[in-house]
């Protein structure tokens, strides 16, 4: 070969070798400058896919560890629609055949979700007619486990899952106006899952991983972005065995008296923990809808009444800790009173009578104890009602509390100044109620109203939620006179029949109230009767407070006597609380 010749092939070579170096430098030039922020959005969503790791909300308890509220595992089932063939496996001697079609295997996944095969199927032909190349269609929301591992049973290639936690409430409606719920975006709506939503709440995290381009995870690939962090457990005193058992009393009476609702409040005596706050109607959190929303919540926390009657020992706890009075006291009661321009009656008329200070209380006599009380001044009267927890929600911290309605004394008439002796013109929850009473029966100590007792992390270290310290009311002595003015009521009052319980020194108090109008008036006809009371006397250890509102076939506070005495025999029972030792005292009412 000549020279020419070979210069003529390095040419050649020279320039093939420039052009395609030139057609390398154009291509770059697109990838990394013209095109690169889509071909690096394509490579992303064909590799590199985020996922959540969800941190699981932590459980309501009850006060021996029932789950009141925890979390399940839920699953959404994705698929890859421009994957979806015909499942296809190859035999020993290299062919391949078919061992499931398309539709069969949509059919399939039909029946265990529960759904028409026809609309899974046309799912991943809408999704493909919208974009051939589509690579993500949701088939199915919240399939339970069992059905989460029977379609993973298929091994169907082309299908994808999502966990994510939901919500359960095993009980139902037991406990449904405490615990509160969520909505259908896992967003605390009510009661102790909204109030207490920062001990329960867990925090999510991130896993990012690689697919390949049929869509399929990269074995291998996952990377924890983000760390999650589980919620912590809330750990309640309500006993669930109590609360189930209130609920159906309280649901029972309520329509057996025609009442619009009602609730019964169980607080321990020694700890101030609330045991049941128990409502009709309630609320089943696993499906908050089917009740009417002013049902959703805890009236008994949200729903301040005037007392009646059953405000009364308040008020003789203080004359008493005044040493202004004795339980055998004599007083002489006409059944009417007009005193500095109030004027008000006794229920039923009477002679005058010749009654104890314990034959006021067990005849709940207005005109009686207004004679006892007005030996306080009215200030004096009115830091009672604060002392004794009234006009401030009490420790709880529950969502909505409301704190009553208590004036100052300043802003009394002459009207008020009396009426609140018996009830009248003063608001309380029950919670509150709960509370007056557990003082009485603690030696005149005060302590917190508990409901929620700590927050349980998932490392098992335990932040108290426990808010308040114990007070002195009123002086031991004083509490054991005004035990003694509740048990003359259970011995001999109006309803003692329906109150006693075989071998329990009981003491009680019932109330029958006007409701308020809101205006400074009382609804004609409409009344809320209560009744509040200690067991045993000797030794106490519960308190129970029922109230029922509106009753229409008994309008008396006998509407309130059978649930009372119920539940009071149930908890007795229940927590084997010893019967009162004998001989049990008379205590004188007349003279």
């Amino acid at each position: 070969m000549n020279r020419t010749a070979v210069r003529r092939r390095g040419a050649a070579t020279v320039v093939a070798v420039v052009a395609v170096l030139v057609l390398f430098l154009v291509r770059l030039v697109d990838v990394q400058l013209v095109n690169a922020q889509s071909i690096n959005e394509e490579a992303e969503g064909r590799r590199g896919v985020t996922s959540t790791i969800w941190g699981d909300r932590g459980d309501i308890l009850d006060a021996s560890g029932t789950v009141l509220a925890g979390s399940v595992d839920r699953f959404d089932i994705t698929v890859s629609p421009r994957n979806v063939a015909d499942i296809t496996e190859i035999t020993s001697d290299g062919e391949e055949v078919v061992v499931m079609t398309r539709d069969d295997a949509l059919a399939k996944l039909a029946s265990i979700t529960g759904q028409d095969p026809t609309q899974v199927t046309s799912i991943v032909d809408d999704a493909l007619a919208a974009d051939p190349e589509s690579n993500y269609a949701l088939l199915t929301r919240s399939v339970t486990l069992e059905q989460y591992e029977a379609v993973r049973a298929l091994a169907i290639p082309w299908l994808y899952y999502e966990r994510h936690p939901a919500r359960v409430y095993p009980n139902g409606a037991v406990a449904g106006n405490l615990t509160g719920f969520l909505g259908s975006d896992s967003t605390p709506l009510a009661g102790l899952e909204n109030s207490l939503d920062s001990c329960l709440a867990g925090v999510d995290g991130e896993l990012m991983y690689e697919r390949g381009a049929d869509g399929v995870q990269i074995p291998g690939s996952e990377v924890t972005i983000t760390e999650m962090q589980q919620g912590g457990d809330l750990m309640l005193s309500i006993d669930l065995d109590t609360q189930w058992y209130a609920q159906q009393v309280i649901a029972s009476e309520v329509q057996r008296m025609g009442g619009q609702y009602g609730h019964i409040t169980v607080q321990e005596v020694k700890t101030g923990k609330l045991v049941a706050v128990a409502e009709w109607p309630s609320v089943d959190p696993n499906n908050p809808g089917l009740s009417e929303p002013d049902d959703r919540g805890s009236r008994a926390f949200t729903s301040p009444y005037e007392p009646g009657s059953t405000i009364k020992p308040l008020t003789a706890a203080g004359v008493l800790d005044a040493g202004l009075t004795t339980p055998d006291e004599h007083f002489v009661v006409p059944d009417s009173w007009d005193q500095d321009g109030a004027s008000f009656s006794d229920d039923s008329n009477h002679p005058v009578a010749n009654w104890t200070a314990a034959g006021i209380m067990a005849v709940s006599s207005n005109v009686g104890i207004a004679m006892m009380g007005q030996r306080l001044s009215a200030d004096a009267r009115y830091d009672n009602l604060v002392n004794f927890g009234l006009g401030s929600p009490t420790e709880t911290g529950f969502l909505g509390e409301e704190s009553g309605t208590v004036h100052p004394a300043s802003e009394w008439d002459p009207q008020t100044n009396y009426a609140t002796m018996f009830g009248q013109g003063l608001e309380v929850t029950a919670p509150q109620m709960a509370s007056i009473y557990q003082t009485i029966a603690n030696g005149g100590v005060r302590l917190p109203v508990s409901l929620a007792q700590g927050c349980r992390a998932a490392d098992g270290t335990v932040a108290p939620l426990t808010s308040g310290e114990p007070r002195q009311v009123i002086s031991p002595e004083a509490a054991a006179q005004t035990l003694t003015l509740l048990e003359a009521t259970a011995q001999s009052g109006h309803n003692a029949a329906e109150t006693s319980i075989p071998g329990y020194r009981v003491g009680v108090k019932t109330g029958t109230a006007q409701i308020s109008s809101g205006e400074g008036t009382y609804l004609d006809g409409q009344y809320m009767t209560s009744m509040a009371g200690v067991a045993p006397i000797d030794d106490p250890r519960y308190v129970v407070v029922v109230s029922i509102m509106d009753p229409t076939t008994t309008r008396s506070s006998a509407a309130t006597a059978p649930a009372w005495k119920d539940v009071m025999s149930y908890v007795l029972e229940k927590n084997r609380v010893p019967t009162s030792p004998q001989p049990w005292p008379t205590i004188q009412t007349s003279y």
